[in-house]
């Protein structure tokens, strides 16, 4: 976790808002597969004014999303140990919106978060907005899957979608290289 906590310190020192920690739980630079999402939501937030969150991108933080994504987790069959959550912008600023800007901003972030990951063999894009992260992470030589976003709107608007993220999360697992031999 040390180079991973060195990355978040780097990210913290742009000034750009408060960047969570990685899960210490999660597997940290050996994990396998990547689910990134799109923006750290407020209960990631330590500093929080309103309500002060965890201070991690966990599937254990107090909110419906997190819920959803340690449930599709244990349902996929993933050892936490396998994976890491992060996020295509990796700072909470107070919105959940973001622009043009700082999404460019967040993807110039993804090349050094890969430099740390030697064992990665999947990338999970969860939800439309961390999926514009694909043209850059198409290079890296990982295997690329896209779902929804596991929030409760995706769930109340789309449930169907919303259903199929547990399934998407699956056909990683099964689909990578150490599981089966050979990507499917």
């Amino acid at each position: 976790m040390a180079a991973l906590t060195r990355y978040v310190e780097k990210l913290r020192a742009a000034g750009e808002g408060f960047v969570p920690d990685f899960d210490p739980l999660d597997g940290g630079v050996d994990a396998r597969a990547l689910f990134l999402l799109e923006k750290p939501g407020p209960m990631t937030d330590a500093e929080g004014t309103k309500r002060v969150g965890s201070g991690f991108i966990s599937r254990d933080n107090d909110d419906p999303t997190a819920e959803a994504i340690f449930t599709f987790m244990d349902e996929a069959g993933w050892d936490r140990r396998e994976t890491l959550l992060w996020n295509v912008m990796p700072w909470w600023n107070g919105r959940v919106k973001f622009d043009a800007a700082e999404r460019r901003r967040g993807l110039a972030t993804l090349g050094e978060l890969r430099a740390l990951l030697p064992r990665l063999e999947t990338v999970v894009f969860v939800g439309g907005q961390a999926a514009r992260a694909k043209p850059l992470v198409e290079n890296w030589g990982v295997r690329i899957l896209e779902c929804a976003h596991p929030s409760a709107r995706v769930r109340n608007l789309f449930p169907e979608k919303f259903a199929r993220i547990p399934v998407v999360w699956k056909d990683a697992r099964l689909g990578s290289k150490s599981n089966s031999g050979a990507e499917i």
